[in-house]
């Protein structure tokens, strides 16, 4: 058998021959969709920590993870397949990808260990396949618990039952058109969550997830942490870690759309807007370095109009270290930013000029 190390391997180099095939124009009017799926909800709590559940963890983080996709990608639709405490089926999560016809399915989890056993800690990323270890199986067995929330549900899932190892023969025999692809993902997000969010690794893993086998899409399922562990519950629970956590699953989205941008630009040599027809300028092209002027960082959330941004309007922001920055103008050159600057400074004393690229600001 094949170590899983030398299997992911060589899954990553055939990404990079056969990724993102039949990527969109940007002459296409309709735009990039992600879809957010945070785990569980109503009736179905999860894993339940000494303090916290699951489904109320999760959907702070997508909320977060949202929002951030949003500020920063404006030809981007999010959809959640639940935005609010609520049960969602399993399938009718994945109908609500596939009748979006959405370029990705995120879907969120914590993990949970017996009380009676030691808790690990630590993020894994998972896409589906076969599991390779009785561990993979059990947080399979876990997440996939939730249909026996639904009615009908051994008629619904065709004799599936959750608990039976015999049952996860059937991914043996499925042929996954986007496991490349989902594999390039989970790698990237695992790695800023590990690197950014400084989780400790448990890896990207394949098992059998029921919510991953029904999208047709790229893919994966991210457990953010062990709820069963005291230490990473408080980190799961608090609004610095679900920041943290979000930031990490943006970054590692940013770079996949980059990728799937770059692909898309190579296919159409006169690229226009998916938002507005027009064509894009240079300054526009993901990957391109944008000024603008730094004013004001807080806490705060303000909204448009704020009284706070002395007249200063649009205003735009992104959030570093769980802080929201605010900022004024956009230039494609230094000269042009400068005459904005000094306009900010009759109100601003210390505003200064940042450079971004995609939404992230350069170091």
């Amino acid at each position: 058998m094949m170590p899983r190390n030398h299997f992911f391997v060589l899954v990553l180099l055939g990404a990079l021959f056969t990724l993102f095939p039949g990527t969109r124009s940007f002459a296409q009017s309709r735009p990039f969709t992600v879809v957010i799926d945070p785990g569980h909800g109503g009736k179905d709590p999860g894993a339940v920590g000494a303090t916290s559940r699951e489904k109320d963890i999760v959907l702070s983080v997508g909320l977060r993870l949202g929002a951030l996709i949003e500020q920063h990608h404006k030809d981007v639709d999010v959809i959640y397949t639940r935005d609010n405490d609520h049960f969602v089926d399993l399938k009718k999560r994945a109908e609500i990808a596939n009748k979006a016809h959405a370029d990705l399915f995120i879907s969120l989890h914590c993990n949970a260990l017996d009380r009676r056993r030691t808790s690990p800690q630590g993020v894994e990323t998972f896409v589906l396949g076969l599991h390779r270890s009785k561990d993979n199986l059990d947080v399979a067995k876990a997440e996939n618990a939730v249909i026996m929330y639904e009615e009908d549900y051994s008629v619904k899932y065709e004799g599936f039952n959750p608990n039976e190892p015999e049952s996860y023969i059937i991914f043996e025999f499925m042929s996954n058109a986007f496991l490349s692809q989902s594999v390039y993902l989970a790698t990237i997000v695992q790695n800023q969550l590990v690197t950014g969010a400084k989780r400790v690794n448990r890896n990207v893993r394949q098992a059998g997830f029921l919510v991953l086998r029904e999208v047709g899409m790229p893919s994966i399922l991210v457990e953010l942490g062990y709820i069963s562990n005291r230490q990473e519950e408080k980190f799961l629970k608090s609004s610095s870690g679900q920041t943290t956590l979000a930031n990490a699953i943006y970054n590692g989205f940013r770079e996949y759309k980059r990728e799937h941008d770059k692909k898309s630009y190579v296919f159409n040599s006169n690229p226009t807007s998916p938002v507005t027809g027009d064509a894009v300028s240079s300054a526009d092209r993901p990957g391109d370095k944008e000024y603008r002027v730094q004013f004001l960082t807080s806490s705060r959330k303000y909204g448009k109009g704020s009284k706070v941004f002395k007249g200063l309007d649009p205003v735009d922001h992104y959030v570093e270290n769980g802080l929201y920055k605010y900022t004024y103008g956009s230039a494609g050159s230094q000269s042009q930013i400068n005459r904005t600057l000094r306009e900010v400074r009759r109100s601003f004393k210390d505003a200064f000029v940042i450079e971004m690229v995609d939404g992230q600001r350069l170091k």
